[in-house]
Order: structure tokens, then C-alpha cells, then sequence
């Protein structure tokens, strides 16, 4: 087998093929194609290690063109009808796109030319049999293990592999398993420095506030290994958001939002091949720096792209920037109407009219969050459809989120009452039903954090020391948050805790070096004077 593997190196190495198309990375996969397969090949598998899946899906049929029996062109394609980490599988799409190399499994297998390529065609076989996604994501796993421990030299296998064990490991996050992925990416990195799929699977093993710090590595070069890659633009930012980086979270998602905009006029495409995704953690990371006035302009063009498209996602990522832009700057008055009912919606409703005082607005959003179209609409907004855009950001369709909104509605709705206590431990429980969540990478999914929700009510009922408490549990979960460094500021002052004051202070004032001026009846939440 490691015969043949050496074969085959030397047969593209004769062809003159470079593996290394500059604009979005370098891999060494040499496979038995023909010379104008194998470079259409090598592209599509570059876009796929960037989750660029629609132009990978185009490079490998340009493959398939070039030499319709070349069983790798259809491994490929195949393989874009997979998203791991978005969740996302359509197995009838991708048996599809193997019927095309054959009518049955034996009669694919038979135009696989060596043991190597025989190897990646069963693996995918295995992903996209009968069964259980899970189960199917499980075998598959197990499949490139063995084709990994087959071909230790094959730079490929050992990245997709870590890939395949990210994706055993959704919706929960296993860290375990999740430093498993980066242990064999790290290793094809350390020997190949410009792979884009090992940098990217590095920045998914390590885009939470613990690990963040062992991805700014590999966050600071993908860009520069892929710039056509609008996905590997935005990619480090899960890397700087997590670890309260506001100035590099805008300046990736600029560049990704500028490059996906080049490939929807160059391709022709309509609205919704846009980066919402990238355009959301825009929005989020211009709320921190208190650039409301851009972030505004960012909520025009959502609004915008929303009325031109009406598509489930464009809406989806509408309500994420609407509310994100709604609760950070404390309802402001140039926020947009709340039109929609998913959760998020319900919710927002249901906290401005707390902002405004008014008591039959919050129990109207209550009740409606509560009742059955609270629960109908448990499954809108983008979630994890990476079109453009999933990460934490989107609430898709987990009910444990609006549950918590629900909770925070009803303590908002016992202190407007005058029920203090029993508000409180309403709050409390519904920080402690936050941390039971599932990890989420990127902005909150609950849009109001409930840490920091329940520290400014400790605050308001003069409890301060409780109140630190909550807004550093609330920092610990998003690193460099500005409300809830204000909210810490002003906290530890009361508390007399003048070193915890300072450094929270140092760092929202570094996080708003560029803020906007001070406008006339705009008065933006959590603002430290």
C-alpha cells in the first residue's frame, strides 16, 4: 500500500501538477487522474477544506468533465454534501453525485485504480448509507481513522479525519474529542504550514474563551492562506471573538463579507449567496466598540437584502441583528420594529416594553413566548445554515434557548410587579438553565446573556458584591463583552473593589477607543460616564 501511495506521488509529480493554487492554499493529494482532472481535483478539494461547498461541488464536476471515470472527482462532490459543523447532511444529494460513478457500490469500488483511493471512496460509501446521521457520522469517523493509520504519510486522510472526528462531536462539544481533532491538525500544520484545512479545523478545536488562546495562531494566517476564500476570511474571527478582540472581529468579517460580495457579481448571484453570516458577527463585534451609527448601517442593509430575498435565512439573520442591536444599545429608538415571532422576537418584545416600563407589553411577549406560538416558532432563524451564516449567533432550533428567555421574561415581569425576591431567583434560575446550555461559538444565543441580565438587576437592588459576581460569570462566558464590563465598572465601584473597577474600566475603554460621540436622545446601554 505505502508502494502504491509513492506511485502515485510520482505520477503527479511527473504530470508537473502543483498542488498549490496560491489564492487559497497548498496540499500534496496526488491520485491517478489525468493531468486537467487533477487540477480541477486540487482545487475543489482546496474549497472544501474552506467549506467553500458550491465551488468545491463546481471544481469537482469540472473533474468529472475532464475524465468521467475518475472515482476521486465523484469522492469529492460526495463530500460536499456534508457540512459537519453546521450540522448539515443530505445523503440523497450525495448517493446521487456516487450514481454517477456507478449504479452500485461494487461497481464504483471497481474504478477505484489503488488501495488509497479504494479507501476514501468506502469511507464516504460508509457516510451516506442507510441510517442514522449520527450513527453514519460515527462509521465514517472510524472509516478515516483507518485510512489515516493506512497512509501516515497522506496529509489528507490526517485532515480530514480531525474533521470527521469535529463533526462526532454535534451539537454538544466534546472537548476531549475537540483536542483529539486538533492534535492530528496541529501535526499537518507543523508540516505543511500553508494547508487550509489544518488551520481551519484548528480554529474550530479552539473557538471557546478556554482555548482561544492556542488558535491565535493559526487565526493570524488563514486569511493569508486562502484570501479567495470568503469563509477563511471570517474564520479567525472565531478565534478574536472569543477572545474579546473587537478590532480584528471587524476587520475578518469586512474582508469576508468584501470577498463574498466579489463572487456573488462575478457568478451573477442572487441576494441570498451574500455573507449574512459575516455581516452578523459585523454587527456584533460594531455594538461593542459603541459604533452604533455604523451598526445601524449594517441593520439597513439586513433590512434591505431581507425584503429583496423573503428566504427563511434572509429573515433568520435579519432578527439576529435586529435584536442584537436592539439590546445592546437598551432599545434605542432607532431600532426597528419587532416583527417577527421566533423567541428572539418574542423576547426582544417583551424586554423593550420592560425598558419603557410597560407592564401589558411584557406579559403580551410572556404569554406569546410562552404559549403556542412561542413553542411553533422554536425552529426559525438561521441556526446553524451556513449559507452565509450559522455560529452561536443564530437561535435555530433549540427550545433550551427560549426556555431561558422565558425565564428572563418572567422575572422581568415579577419585578415589574414589585416581586423582588421572587424576580431575582426567576434570574437566577435562568442563568444557571444559560450554563446548562450546550457550548455555542460566536455572539450569544441567549441575545440578553442572563449573567448579565441578573447582575444589573442585583445592581439595581443595591447589591453590588452579588452583582460583580454575576457580570465576571458573565465575562468568563464571553471575554471583553461591553455591557457587561460596564456593568462590572460600575458594580465593583460600588463595592469598593477598586482593582476589579479599574481593569474592567481599561478594558471597555479600550474597547470603545473609537466610540461614537454623544447624540441627542441616544443614550446606548451600559454607557460608563
Amino acid at each position: 500500500m505505502r508502494i502504491r501511495w509513492i506511485a502515485a506521488a510520482l505520477f503527479v509529480l511527473a504530470g508537473g501538477l502543483a498542488a498549490d493554487t496560491g489564492d487559497l492554499g497548498r496540499i500534496d493529494f496526488p491520485t491517478s487522474g489525468s493531468p486537467a482532472a487533477q487540477e480541477r481535483f486540487v482545487r475543489g478539494v482546496l474549497l472544501l477544506h474552506s467549506f467553500e461547498y458550491d465551488d468545491a461541488a463546481e471544481e469537482f464536476r469540472a473533474a468529472q468533465a475532464a475524465e468521467p471515470g475518475f472515482a476521486m472527482a465523484y469522492w469529492g462532490e460526495a463530500m460536499t454534501a456534508t457540512h459537519p459543523i453546521w450540522l448539515q447532511r443530505d445523503a440523497a444529494k450525495a448517493r446521487l453525485v456516487l450514481a454517477k460513478l456507478g449504479a452500485t457500490r461494487d461497481a464504483r469500488r471497481a474504478k477505484a485504480p489503488t488501495p488509497r483511493e479504494l479507501a476514501y471512496l468506502d469511507a464516504v460509501e460508509t457516510l451516506y448509507e442507510e441510517g442514522e446521521k449520527h450513527d453514519r457520522e460515527l462509521a465514517y469517523c472510524a472509516a478515516m481513522q483507518r485510512l489515516h493509520e493506512g497512509f501516515p504519510d497522506d496529509l489528507e486522510a490526517e485532515s480530514f479525519y480531525a474533521l470527521a472526528l469535529l463533526g462526532t462531536s454535534q451539537p454538544d462539544r466534546d472537548f476531549a474529542v475537540y483536542m483529539k481533532a486538533a492534535a492530528l491538525a496541529e501535526e499537518v500544520f507543523a508540516k505543511n504550514p500553508l494547508h487550509p484545512g489544518a488551520v481551519h479545523y484548528l480554529i474550530h478545536s479552539y473557538d471557546d474563551p478556554v482555548h482561544a488562546p492556542l488558535g491565535l495562531r493559526p487565526a493570524r494566517v488563514y486569511a493569508k492562506i486562502a484570501p479567495a476564500a470568503a469563509h477563511a476570511l471570517h474564520m479567525p474571527s472565531h478565534i478574536f471573538l472569543a477572545s474579546g478582540m473587537w478590532d480584528d472581529v471587524v476587520a475578518s468579517n469586512e474582508a469576508s463579507w468584501a470577498a463574498a460580495d466579489a463572487r456573488v457579481r462575478r457568478k451573477s448571484l442572487g441576494v441570498d449567496e451574500r455573507n449574512f453570516h459575516a455581516l452578523q458577527w459585523l454587527l456584533y463585534a460594531r455594538l461593542q466598540q459603541g459604533r452604533f451609527v455604523e451598526a445601524r448601517r449594517l441593520l439597513a442593509v439586513m433590512e434591505e437584502d431581507a425584503k429583496k430575498s423573503g428566504s427563511d435565512r434572509a429573515l433568520g439573520s435579519l432578527s439576529t441583528m435586529r435584536a442584537a442591536y436592539a439590546v445592546e444599545t437598551g432599545c434605542a429608538k432607532d431600532s426597528p420594529a419587532i416583527d417577527g415571532k421566533a423567541p428572539r422576537d418574542l423576547f426582544l418584545s417583551g424586554f423593550c416594553a420592560w425598558k419603557r416600563g410597560d407592564a401589558g407589553g411584557i406579559a403580551s411577549a410572556l404569554s406569546s413566548l410562552t404559549g403556542e406560538a412561542g413553542a411553533a416558532a422554536s425552529g426559525a432563524g438561521e441556526g446553524h445554515a451556513h449559507g452565509g451564516g450559522m455560529g452561536g449567533y443564530g437561535l435555530g432550533g433549540n427550545a433550551s434557548v427560549a426556555a431561558v428567555m422565558r425565564q428572563q421574561l418572567e422575572a422581568l415581569s415579577l419585578l415589574q410587579k414589585g416581586r423582588t425576591a421572587a424576580a431575582l431567583a426567576r434570574a437566577k434560575d435562568a442563568a444557571a438553565a444559560e450554563d446548562a446550555l450546550r457550548f455555542e461559538f460566536g455572539p450569544p444565543l441567549v441575545i440578553k446573556p442572563a449573567h448579565e441580565l441578573l447582575g444589573e438587576l442585583l445592581a439595581a437592588q443595591g447589591r453590588p458584591a452579588d452583582a460583580q459576581k454575576e457580570f465576571e460569570s458573565a465575562l468568563s462566558h464571553a471575554p471583553g463583552r461591553s455591557l457587561s464590563l460596564a456593568g462590572l465598572v460600575r458594580a465593583a465601584s460600588a463595592a469598593k473593589n477598586a482593582p476589579a473597577a479599574e481593569a474592567a474600566l481599561k478594558r471597555l475603554e479600550a474597547n470603545r477607543c473609537e466610540a461614537d460621540p454623544p447624540r441627542p436622545g441616544f443614550s446606548p446601554a451600559g454607557e460608563v460616564r
